[in-house]
């Protein structure tokens, strides 16, 4: 079966939406007091009073019970110490970080991720853990530890604390009813789309092979076909010609219908539902995204396949990434970093891996058991070990320059190349320039 082509629509609306900025990049940070790093002296005491903030686990009671398990054990352990757990809701933190920072009043261990980091690193807010502690970045996935990094700038900011890594995810009754092997996944992106289209033929209109996600996939993608995407001077360098190959397949899967009609414009979160409605046939996730295909569309659950994440030859993996930081404006910096160590090691991260579906950061916990035996034969145990393994070659893929204001100006452009109202090509070039603006490269 033939998929009819889709006629060409107009981006108009998508279009304002690449005028819209996270609120942080309209919060100043300039003159942001960031205090001084610890000696290495004070660095080795350890008592008093720290304050901890995570991003919305106390929902968990096992989390919750779990992070005050950990922090009496912490005090326990070193007599003289006081941990104040404060749990933010993800919507909003990091507007909530950056005013706790230019009130000089930021707690003294912070959860977050590359991307929320990165604006306070470039103000020089938190710890150099390479000069801090020389020793530590050993014992956690490299890739996860150069993730709290700052491209042209000499050190790292952050513990790496819990991961996941993507697999894929497909499934196999729409995979049947297209008349494919649902035990042969696809390990390669042109199976990936040559299969997706098979299934939107055979749908119809009523499911589709996949959706393209472009918010979270389009240039992560890029990266694992070989895409440079920003250089070392900090300019974007994504317009290549294998770039424009890339994009302009995906303009053919769009016009053509293997996507779905209004997909262009949709969220990550859009991709999730439709997988769970079980009109979209292949959905690229981490692990922890099975638990809530299991409690949510159990039919779908019970006939998802996992595979490896799909990735060029030579290729690295993506994984996302949270993070412990230090700020130097902490009076007890010395607390901070031991706890931060006490939290991150194998033993802690193992139990927390137990209770949440993501994986640890530090390389002695994933050769566990826990991660290794996928014996029991479920696509949940296969899955935690595929994305465990992919660890060792993996990096957090998207720069963190790519924020929401550099983001949504790139995919107002590769919007447009999707639905034909600009080429592949013109669109790249476009994108590049809107997010060199942004950021500020010379170039």
């Amino acid at each position: 079966m033939t998929l009819k082509p889709r006629k060409h629509g107009s981006l108009g609306a998508v279009a304002l939406l690449s005028g819209i900025a996270l609120a942080l990049s309209g919060c100043s940070l300039e003159g942001v007091d960031s205090g001084s790093a610890a000696s290495q002296e004070e660095l080795s005491k350890v008592d008093g009073k720290i304050s901890f903030a995570t991003l919305e686990l106390s929902s968990n009671p096992a989390l919750a019970a779990y992070i005050e398990d950990t922090i009496a054990a912490f005090e326990k352990e070193n007599p003289g110490t006081e941990v104040e757990w404060i749990d933010v809701p993800f919507a909003g933190a990091q507007e909530k970080f950056a005013a706790d920072a230019a009130a000089g009043n930021l707690p003294d261990v912070i959860n977050m991720n590359p991307n929320f980091a990165q604006p306070l690193e470039r103000e020089g807010v938190f710890l150099d853990l390479d000069q801090a502690a020389p020793d530590l970045a050993e014992k956690y996935v490299a890739g996860a530890w150069d993730g709290f990094k700052v491209p042209g700038e000499d050190g790292s900011f952050g513990v790496p604390w819990y991961l996941t890594s993507e697999v894929t995810m497909y499934n196999g009754a729409l995979w049947e009813k297209a008349g494919l092997d649902p035990e042969k996944a696809p390990e390669t992106f042109d199976e990936l789309y040559e299969d997706a289209a098979t299934v939107s033929a055979a749908g119809a209109g009523a499911f589709y092979g996949i959706h393209p996600a472009l918010e979270n996939r389009f240039l992560t993608d890029l990266a694992k076909i070989g895409v440079p995407l920003i250089d070392e001077d900090l300019t974007w360098t994504f317009n290549t010609p294998e770039a424009v190959e890339h994009l302009e397949q995906l303009a053919e899967m769009y016009q053509s219908g293997v996507f779905p009609a209004d997909s262009v414009t949709q969220t990550l979160n859009d991709a999730k539902e439709g997988y769970m409605a079980g009109s979209v046939a292949v959905f690229p996730s981490g692990p922890n995204f099975l638990s809530g295909i299991e409690q949510n569309a159990p039919d779908v659950f019970a006939n998802t396949k996992v595979a490896p994440q799909i990735v060029a030859d030579g290729g690295k993996y993506n994984m996302s990434v949270m993070g412990l930081l230090i700020p130097k404006t902490s009076e007890n910096q010395g607390t901070a970093l031991a706890f931060t160590e006490f939290i991150t090691n194998a033993e802690n991260q193992l139990a927390f891996s137990k209770i949440a579906p993501v994986l640890p950061s530090v390389t002695e916990a994933i050769d566990d058991e826990f991660f290794q035996d996928d014996s029991d034969g479920t696509e949940l145990s296969k899955a935690r070990k595929i994305s465990a393994n992919q660890l060792e070659n993996a990096a957090n893929l998207t720069p963190v320059q790519y924020d929401d204001q550099v983001k949504n100006a790139v995919l107002a452009k590769i919007q447009l190349a999707l639905t034909g109202e600009l080429s592949a090509a013109d669109a790249l070039d476009q994108a590049v320039e809107a997010a060199n603006e942004i950021t500020g490269a010379t170039k």
